[in-house]
């Protein structure tokens, strides 16, 4: 039997074909205004774009390290918010397939993504893995955590979330990086900090209690609000009290989130 080559570049003009078709336009208008991006849009669901990715490059399907790298690069260089996006998911699909070697590339996808919807995947179910598996990389997010890009920064702190969020992981790195950001005006730090803050609490609530509460005042309202839902509400308030004092402003009595 002869045996079939295998082209990166192929399968990404395949993915790009499919996701073309599941796409609708009026999607794609919605989309590339909502996430302000200077990406083409195809319109494609999450999920649609999740299933074409799966059937093109399975996650038990066999394949091979150089493989995976060679079909995200190829995906990414379409400048098409969803073959972006499939390079991004097929890569968290085979994190396990990954080496150190790669957060070089990891680090250059998020520095070119611009978007929220790209670099948090890549944060969160690619380089976070990544440094679970082989811990010498948090020197990486170490330097990631005091870089001029802000979603750099935001992207060291999200690679941590994964075991933190299953209640063990790293808070300690974790809280030295949102300490020294914690001043930072920019909304997409912020969010970051407080959405860490959150999912870590929902497992350890007095953790997170008392981190913040030396805290609280240099908090912004955004992180505040976010950290403190899964903490006790007579906890929550007295946070959120103690943000207002900061912020100088009475407002309104915030409720818990669920």
């Amino acid at each position: 039997m002869r045996r079939v080559s295998f082209s990166a570049e192929a399968v990404a003009a395949e993915a790009e074909r499919r996701l073309r078709a599941a796409g609708t336009p009026a999607r794609a208008v919605a989309e590339k205004a909502y996430l302000k991006c200077s990406l083409e849009f195809a319109g494609v669901p999450v999920p649609a774009t999740r299933k074409i990715v799966r059937e093109l490059l399975p996650r038990r399907g066999g394949s091979s390290h150089d493989q995976v790298v060679a079909v995200a690069v190829a995906l990414w260089a379409r400048p098409v918010h969803e073959c972006r996006m499939a390079a991004t998911m097929s890569l968290a699909d085979h994190a396990g397939l990954l080496r150190a070697g790669d957060a070089v590339l990891v680090e250059r996808l998020i520095r070119e993504s611009r978007t929220w919807a790209l670099a948090d995947g890549l944060a969160e179910h690619v380089m976070g893995p990544l440094v679970e598996s082989l811990p010498e990389l948090t020197a990486v997010l170490d330097r990631w955590a005091s870089d001029e890009d802000f979603w750099i920064r935001r992207s060291a702190l999200l690679a941590l979330l994964g075991p933190l969020r299953r209640g063990s992981g790293d808070f300690d790195r974790f809280g030295r990086y949102a300490d020294s950001m914690l001043d930072e005006r920019g909304f997409f730090i912020r969010k970051a900090i407080g959405w860490v803050l959150r999912d870590t609490g929902r497992k350890r609530p007095e953790l997170i209690a008392a981190w913040l509460e030396p805290r609280a005042e240099r908090a912004s309202g955004v992180t505040l609000r976010e950290a403190v839902k899964p903490l006790p509400p007579q906890t929550a308030a007295r946070l959120l009290a103690a943000g207002r004092v900061r912020s100088g402003k009475p407002g309104s009595r915030a409720a818990p989130g669920p």
